[in-house]
């Protein structure tokens, strides 16, 4: 499903590159990506159950000024958080979505 998000956000969406990383063990980790990256890359945070899980990237960032543009990749971060779970604990409980 995650491919898919990069693969649309790169030809549908208009970005020359999108990629989403996963925090594993506190660290950022580049997870499924299409396109060529370029220098101008802006990161938007994936949170689940207001625990920080990833960043959805994009390049080039939008326009600053453009508030559809952010509205909208604010909006793919946050549908796609519960899949982007790798490595979550919980601690030993069932997890339901």
């Amino acid at each position: 499903m995650l491919r898919a998000v990069v693969g649309v956000m790169r030809e549908r969406a208009g970005f020359a590159w999108a990629g989403i990383a996963f925090v594993e063990e506190r660290e950022l980790t580049l997870g499924p990506e299409a396109g060529e990256r370029r220098e101008s890359v802006v990161a938007f945070p994936v949170a689940f159950r207001g625990e920080r899980v990833g960043e959805l990237q994009v390049s080039p960032a939008p326009d600053p000024d453009d508030a559809d543009a952010r509205t909208f990749l604010e909006r793919v971060a946050l549908l796609i958080s519960p899949h982007c779970l790798v490595g979550w604990d919980t601690g030993g409980e069932p997890w339901e979505p």
